[in-house]
């Protein structure tokens, strides 16, 4: 498998891309570099020299002690030597042994080239300090999450998206009433009325995103949105440089489904906009039409960290791009009973000087 490096001209270290600056780093010699400027170096750079390949592959075929990880591969790093070991959708890592970014080229070609790319803007600094105001304040919160091992967890890594374009008809029936009373001296009325409502139209979605990897949760995908797509700018893979990523493993055809849903549940929400005024709605038929749909392959800037509280996971997802947020955090058993318990301590000491008073 061809692996991709990119060095930096003056001092040969590894090259990033820095989210601030929007162009390629290095961090041994502070020198900073247009990204297309370094594509081409890299480009010419890869020429020049022979086709060669760094030892690839599969466990679990060729190694009796790897017979449970089919799926796993293992490469030499080019800067080290170390041997390094990611699964069969890693296109884009870091060697645990010196840091070189590394990004597999036969990973990010063919059918699995995105179309486009998002490159991140919210540095790590500023998204470990939105999880830590996210987290100040708690005070059920375990002590253990505030370790620094737990924040220095959190990696910056390309999800792989499906984008889809259609234009749509969509009609929708729904039986509605409106209940209106009054009264006299003696008698209390009460008048229902039933209505019928036929809604018809056109709607044209653009880039609904569904996320291709079944290592993301759909849930928290969906929360952290929405993306500028404005933004989004044919893919380079220096963009990959200091970050992981993912290829995708649910392919087109697999997402149109819950693509599908997004659309239904936005026709439902510009529909059912229109049926203010009525006591009851309810919807009885929808019917979509699909025309001209398009789809294309991104990578979009996610910040991810996972960690475990008495055996449970806990996510925290953070739009790479804008900073939005999503997280679940852990209670502490011990600090919510003893809130519980100061709760009915409290409200024991007021009953009681109640009590006196009286």
């Amino acid at each position: 498998m061809d692996v991709i490096e990119y060095k930096c001209p003056c001092c040969g270290a590894a090259l990033f891309f820095a989210s601030d600056t929007q162009n390629m780093r290095c961090d041994s010699c502070g020198n900073t570099f247009d990204v297309a400027a370094v594509q081409q170096f890299s480009e010419a750079e890869n020429e020049a020299k022979e086709e060669s390949r760094f030892g690839w592959q599969e466990y679990g075929k060729d190694k009796e002690e790897w017979t449970n990880e089919e799926h796993m591969y293992v490469y030499t790093c080019p800067s080290c030597g170390g041997q390094i070991i990611s699964d069969e959708n890693t296109a884009a890592t870091q060697c645990p042994y010196c840091d070189n970014n590394t990004i597999f080229k036969d990973r990010l070609s063919g059918a699995f080239r995105p179309d486009c790319i998002i490159p991140f803007k919210i540095e790590k600094d500023r998204a470990k300090k939105e999880l830590e105001k996210f987290c100040k304040g708690k005070k059920l919160l375990p002590k253990e999450f505030w370790k620094q091992n737990r924040i220095e967890q959190l990696q910056g890594i390309y999800v792989p998206f499906w984008l889809f374009d259609c234009d749509s008809y969509a009609s929708m029936q729904y039986r509605a009433t409106h209940v209106t009373s009054w009264r006299n001296a003696n008698y209390e009325y009460v008048r229902t009325e039933h209505y019928l409502l036929l809604r018809s139209g056109y709607l044209n979605f653009a880039k609904i995103p569904v996320d291709g990897s079944t290592k993301m949760a759909d849930e928290y995908m969906e929360a952290i949105e929405p993306f500028d797509y404005h933004e989004a700018i044919d893919f380079h893979t220096a963009y990959l440089s200091g970050y992981l990523a993912d290829k995708y493993d649910v392919d087109a055809e697999q997402s149109k489904p819950r693509a599908n849903k997004r659309i239904e549940n936005s026709v439902q929400a510009v529909f059912g906009s229109t049926t203010l005024g009525y006591t009851t709605v309810v919807p009885q038929s929808t019917v979509i039409q699909f025309d001209h749909g398009c789809i294309k392959y991104a990578l979009l800037p996610v910040w991810m960290m996972n960690t475990t509280y008495q055996g449970k996971r806990y996510c925290f997802a953070m739009n790479g791009q804008t900073g939005k947020f999503v997280g679940e955090l852990p209670v502490s058993r011990k600090r919510y009973w003893a809130w519980v318990g100061g709760l009915f301590i409290g409200f024991g000491m007021i009953f009681g000087l109640i009590a006196t008073l009286l």
